[in-house]
């Protein structure tokens, strides 16, 4: 299946709506019904103004955190056109990618579906 790996970077003192905006965007991806998503924390970046974001033993808030989405194209537009609708602005990548799961799914037993390579 054809699809597009979306990763947003943000920083972990960046909040919205009295949440840590990564955790927002996570929380609006599952509302939305999206296949799923996952919040990395980082230990060390910078982004476009060159400021040096990291964890440190006292102080964690400033640490770099991504959200990654494989998700399909259609749930890429329905999700930009969520987010662009909010009062946010978050830099993100996105990359055309193929998906697909190997092996049996847990639930039924059944051969899962799995991309062409």
């Amino acid at each position: 299946m054809k699809g597009y790996m979306v990763v947003f970077f943000t920083q972990q003192n960046r909040r919205y709506q009295g949440k840590m905006l990564g955790e927002w965007i996570v929380d609006v991806s599952k509302e939305m019904g999206l296949r799923g998503a996952t919040l990395c924390t980082g230990i060390e970046g910078f982004g476009h103004t060159g400021k040096l974001h990291s964890s440190h033993f006292f102080e964690l808030a400033d640490q770099p955190t991504e959200i990654r989405l494989a998700i399909t194209e259609d749930e890429a537009e329905r999700l930009f056109t969520r987010l662009d609708s909010e009062e946010i602005s978050v830099f993100f990548t996105k990359t055309p990618i193929e998906m697909g799961t190997l092996g049996k799914t847990p639930s039924s037993g059944a051969p899962s579906t799995t991309s062409e390579l």
